[in-house]
């Protein structure tokens, strides 16, 4: 379709609002409307927080002139009743004349039944404005509602030789303060951050978010086959919910663990390990959009092994840690330059003295 710059300028300014959604909205997408007159916005809104209006009844609720207006809308407005009331109705109520939608629902139960209620109530619906940056906006909901899957990020630290941690262990801290705080805002844009028990076990990381602004807390997961969890930790001492996923039948240790105050879920095991396809399709039957990993060589090495991550942000600092070092991944099984792991850049940016680089999996 051919977009015109009037349709580009207006939702890119319903996208902008939406971004405001991006650490509260879960589980549901982050969506923007503007509502424009005789070429002027007489209203914007946004989705604030599940179980809150959505972003149309926001927007609508902010002006009293919303007849034969046009609404701009990041993402089909709904048309069933959840927490809230129809979209639709509400815009067809207020007499919009034209509704521009930036994607249609990705839920493939739903997709197109709000374009149609808009287009039976003589609403005219163009879609497909500014669709890419859209989808990128809300790529976890998307990919959940597509694939039954969320979207999977890892997080990892270096130094300039590729270096995770000292022979001993030691990496507290490679990277800079200035990255430290960038990934606090990676932690606050994920529905769930995810570790492995060998992680809490050298580390006991409290996997919390540290922002001045308001954040819907991200659950904490670990993977632990065996229940090796400590009663006791950061995780246990902060508030919020910290799952811990595991394939042991131990019901002492599963019991003594809920005792102090973890939820504790048993999923099907492989060889005596949890399977990381059960465990991610498992998070998404939870409503968790978007997944950040951090952990360590052996869980990296496994996830990408399994090609179970969609994004790699890796933080580099100008450092080196000597052949010594614990390397990004355990990877046994590669032996040969044609068994590589191939990644695609993504973007490269400078944060304090560090680089930021995201990689996504070449397919």
């Amino acid at each position: 379709m051919i977009i015109s710059e009037q349709d580009a300028v207006y939702m890119a300014q319903a996208l902008r609002l939406a971004e405001k959604g991006k650490y509260t909205t879960d589980p549901n997408p982050r969506v923007g409307c503007v509502l424009v007159k005789a070429n002027k916005v007489i209203a914007e809104g946004w989705h604030k927080k599940a179980g809150l209006e959505h972003a149309e009844v926001n927007a609508l609720k902010q002006t009293n002139e919303a007849e034969n207006s046009t609404a701009y809308v990041t993402l089909e407005p709904c048309s069933h009743t959840g927490r809230t009331g129809p979209c639709c109705d509400a815009l067809i109520l207020a007499g919009v004349k034209r509704v521009v939608v930036a994607m249609q629902d990705p839920n493939p139960l739903v997709a197109g039944r709000g374009i149609h209620k808009l287009q039976a109530a003589g609403v005219v619906v163009d879609c497909g404005v500014l669709q890419q940056d859209a989808e990128e906006l809300n790529k976890g909901f998307i990919k959940r509602m597509r694939t039954g899957l969320p979207f999977v990020r890892s997080k990892m630290a270096m130094s300039l030789d590729g270096r995770t941690a000292m022979a001993s262990g030691e990496s507290k801290w490679i990277t800079s303060a200035e990255s430290r705080a960038d990934v606090q805002k990676l932690r606050a844009e994920s529905s769930a951050v995810l570790t492995g028990i060998n992680t809490v076990l050298a580390d006991d990381p409290s996997l919390n978010v540290r922002l001045d602004v308001e954040v819907t807390p991200p659950i904490r997961v670990v993977l632990d086959s065996k229940l090796q969890m400590p009663l006791h930790g950061k995780m246990q001492s902060l508030s919020g919910d910290t799952w811990i996923l595991t394939c042991s039948l131990d019901q002492q240790k599963k019991t003594a663990l809920e005792n102090s105050g973890y939820k504790v879920f048993v999923l099907e095991s492989t060889a005596g390990q949890l399977n990381l396809s059960i465990v991610m399709a498992f998070l998404a039957q939870k409503q968790i959009n978007n997944v950040l990993v951090e952990a360590g060589a052996i869980l990296n090495g496994a996830l990408l092994e399994a090609d179970r991550v969609d994004e790699w942000v890796v933080y580099m600092a100008p450092c080196i840690l000597g052949d010594q070092g614990r390397g990004l991944f355990n990877l046994p099984a590669l032996q040969n330059m044609a068994d590589k792991k191939q990644l695609k850049m993504q973007g490269v940016r400078q944060i304090g003295p560090d680089l930021k680089m995201i990689f996504r999996v070449n397919k």
